[in-house]
């Protein structure tokens, strides 16, 4: 399989898992949670009316917290704390 094939299967996996959602809550991950992920540092935390949620990790095997880059002007990242 392609890159470009697994682009286009995760993209789609994110599109149904994020699209429409609506956001009700935003912080940072309690001492309990990063010590239940096994993390020393704190992501965001994005929760969704739906009791869905995104935290973003260091890599794809939850290594560690990470950080959000956006497109805003005054808030270009979002660190880890």
């Amino acid at each position: 399989m392609s890159k470009d094939d697994l682009r286009t299967i995760w993209a789609d996996k994110a599109s149904k898992a994020l699209v429409g959602r609506t956001v009700r809550y935003v912080r940072y991950m309690t001492e309990e949670e990063c010590e239940h992920f096994g993390w020393e540092a704190a992501s965001l935390v994005i929760e969704f009316t739906d009791g869905s949620w995104l935290i973003p990790s260091r890599d794809d095997e939850g290594n560690d917290a990470g950080a959000l880059f956006t497109g805003h002007e005054h808030l270009p990242t979002i660190p880890v704390i």
